[in-house]
């Protein structure tokens, strides 16, 4: 894709690549957030049969001319097919965990089948990654805390202090700190992360409310 990957644009400087990368915005990280969110949607809920990606990270998803993103890389999908309103795997678990560590839900590791709400978990851990800058598997977390953990503690009132700045150095958006609707966007759409995200699937929230919840946090912040 002409713009490259979601992984170029968080961490440029780790990146292959001899083309000089602009961080993105708030509002570009919020409506890419949607995209991905609105793929899940069509391969869980739209496709014939559910697809189940089972490696969504920041490296497979790509950006097209308009910063659209597109999610890539079905090496490791499964089809769910539908047998009297149930959802079964079609195709046989190979053995050991698939998937990117970091991104991989907790219930994987203890044998569970890919299913939708695993993809919802890689998701959210994506979404925290996008806001925060920082990637799951940094070296802060290796005590047996997370990025959901870190995130979780200070969403309610230190909403500021873990966000990635760099958000707001590009000049699409100028100085975004003076907006008043920015605090109540990001304490929104990180919320929606950390349910995403959460360590039990029966806990974690339906795509479709991932939208409408991203869609209201986008609309909050152009008001």
């Amino acid at each position: 894709m002409p713009n490259g990957s979601l992984e170029a644009r968080l961490h440029p400087n780790s990146a292959s690549t001899n083309q000089p990368m602009r961080y993105l915005s708030l509002v570009q990280r919020i409506s890419i957030a949607i995209d991905v969110a609105m793929a899940l949607d069509y391969l869980h809920n739209h496709a014939t049969d559910a697809i189940i990606h089972r490696d969504l990270k920041p490296s497979n998803v790509l950006l097209d001319d308009n910063m659209i993103a597109h999610v890539s890389d079905f090496g490791l999908a499964r089809f769910l097919v539908r047998h009297d309103t149930m959802l079964s795997q079609s195709m046989t678990s190979t053995n050991g965990v698939k998937g990117s560590i970091g991104y991989i839900p907790p219930e994987y590791g203890m044998g569970g089948q890919a299913s939708v709400q695993g993809d919802l978990y890689s998701y959210g851990i994506l979404v925290l990654e996008m806001f925060t800058g920082v990637r799951p598997t940094d070296e802060r977390f290796i005590d047996g805390s997370s990025i959901h953990n870190h995130v979780a503690m200070s969403v309610s009132d230190q909403v500021m202090d873990i966000i990635d700045p760099k958000m707001f150095s590009v000049n699409e958006v100028g100085d975004m700190f003076a907006h008043e609707n920015v605090y109540d966007c990001l304490v929104l759409v990180l919320q929606c992360a950390i349910m995403c995200s959460k360590e039990s699937p029966r806990e974690r929230i339906a795509i479709k409310e991932v939208i409408n919840q991203l869609n209201s946090a986008r609309a909050k912040l152009l008001r």
